[in-house]
């Protein structure tokens, strides 16, 4: 039997790290997903006393016996209930995983490994199956490739105990109550990767389109108008940890200047959502210049939090030759860069922006913003 999952990468439109200090941040969906086929085998066949992992763009495979599994991990089977993975189960599971040698060079996968034997034997316990991952999404850029994985793979994992498999015409989404157990699985996944993720990249991924999220309260919006991005990869890496701690060292220094900092940040966000929710009769070419505009006031205010980078004013300068609107998304320090793609924007201009962007060493993808969350196909 095969089961295929695809969940979304998400981008942050305004908020990032005021929202550490209490602001609103708007996350949204983006078309670029990571993909999961799982292969349960037949009774009958050769290869039904393994669990093989295959990182199809990374052209890694990692195999364990089911056997060996059972020595080394607890299995309790009413564990249908998503909960935190215990220290003693992860130091199990960290056994597995070190004797799989991860190259060196590899070895930020290992976190990852654990998040998928941890996930897959407490949905599925110690059966037997090849789970194949491909993704169209740059690992460790803050477009939410972790989340996408452990949506993904969950959303495969929920859907092969689904009673009713009929095979529909293509992608089809999972009910609300199998979303909601997927969303907490997920997050329990995010956890073991991440420590303490606020719970954005996981929920965008399993629900798609927009949310709000304001001092840990999630709330999905609905977007009433296309919108598109041109992202920049600048593929300089960043310490999140240091990026969010200089920010509250700042804020130590000047507290008064930098909470002002803050609440213009939480405006922006609320007057964000309320433009990408409006179904006034305003225009979305207006409607484009007033997201355009918040777009450059927070990047301002970004600066001023010390998280841009060198890399982020190139792109922003390049984008601007071309009267394009650009900002970080996520932590900054490098990562990735967001530029509004206005409806009548011309392919000729955005093919020219591409170019130089990519002649700067830089990757460059267009996305559609707001899509559907996590989806199945049998």
């Amino acid at each position: 039997m095969e089961v295929k999952a695809r969940a979304p990468g998400k981008i942050i439109l305004a908020g990032e790290h005021a929202v550490v200090h209490g602001s609103t941040a708007v996350a949204a969906a983006i078309d670029l997903y990571t993909y999961v086929t799982l292969r349960l085998p037949l009774q009958a066949d050769e290869n039904n006393d393994r669990l093989t992992l295959q990182l199809k763009d990374l052209s890694l495979e990692f195999s364990w016996s089911l056997a060996r599994l059972k020595e080394v991990l607890p299995y309790d089977s009413s564990t249908s209930t998503p909960a935190s993975c215990s220290d003693k189960t992860l130091k199990s599971i960290a056994v597995l995983v070190e004797e799989q040698n991860i190259p060196e060079e590899k070895i930020w996968l290992s976190s990852g490994l654990s998040t998928f034997l941890w996930l897959y034997t407490s949905i599925l316990g110690f059966s037997p199956a090849t789970v194949i991952i491909t993704t169209e999404l740059p690992y460790g850029s803050g477009l939410g490739s972790s989340a996408a994985f452990c949506v993904a793979l969950t959303a495969a994992l929920i859907a092969s105990s689904i009673s009713d498999k009929t095979r529909g015409d293509g992608w089809t989404s999972l009910d609300e109550t199998n979303l909601e157990l997927l969303n907490k699985w997920a997050f329990e996944g995010e956890k073991i990767i991440h420590g303490k993720p606020s719970g954005i990249d996981n929920t965008v991924s399993a629900y798609g389109n927009m949310i709000k999220f304001c001092s840990g309260e999630i709330t999905r919006l609905q977007s009433n108008m296309p919108l598109r991005m041109l992202i920049t990869n600048t593929k300089v890496g960043r310490n999140t940890k240091a990026l969010v701690s200089g920010v509250s060292e700042r804020t130590v220094r000047h507290p008064d200047a930098m909470n002002s900092v803050f609440n213009a940040v939480d405006s922006i966000s609320k007057e964000l959502a309320s433009i990408i929710q409006s179904k006034d009769e305003i225009s979305v070419t207006e409607k484009e210049e007033s997201i355009k505009e918040l777009m450059e006031i927070n990047q301002g205010l970004l600066q001023s939090m010390a998280v841009s980078h060198s890399s982020i004013d190139t792109v922003i300068r390049t984008t601007l030759k071309h009267k394009l609107t650009s900002k970080l998304t996520g932590a900054g320090g490098g990562g990735c860069v967001l530029t509004l793609l206005p409806t009548l924007v011309s392919g000729t201009v955005v093919d020219k922006v591409v170019e130089e962007l990519e002649s700067s060493g830089f990757q460059c993808f267009t996305a559609s913003i707001g899509g559907n969350g996590a989806e199945i196909c049998f």
